[in-house]
């Protein structure tokens, strides 16, 4: 009874071993595969170039999208100053609760 079971634990044993060494030997050979960067035959799928006149030319997936100026760009965003609604609810509450523990800081260090 004891030797039968013993014989089937064991058995059951190598053969998980047997797979889990399959299975990083397969793992191994994938990883390999995937490295890209000594295959020529991976693209990058993202390619952003500026020419000459200062535009940004960006090829996405081998597909080439509309070029933009990026100095024109980042002049808008400086003229626009967007106001972000939570950014100064964060800060308006970093604000009290701040204030709130220095309180209690000042009210625990004034009974000592």
């Amino acid at each position: 009874m004891m030797r039968n079971f013993l014989f089937r634990f064991i058995l059951l044993v190598g053969v998980l071993f047997i797979g889990v060494i399959i299975g990083m030997n397969k793992a191994n050979e994938g990883m390999l595969n995937m490295k890209g960067y000594t295959d020529d035959s991976f693209q990058t799928p993202v390619i952003v170039q500026q020419n000459e006149g200062g535009q940004v030319e960006t090829t996405f997936m081998g597909k080439e999208l509309p070029p933009f100026n990026l100095d024109e760009k980042k002049e808008k965003l400086e003229e626009v100053k967007a106001y972000n609604f939570f950014s100064e609810v964060g800060k308006f509450l970093a604000n009290i609760i701040t204030s709130f523990t220095q309180k209690i800081f000042e009210f625990f260090s004034s009974l000592l």
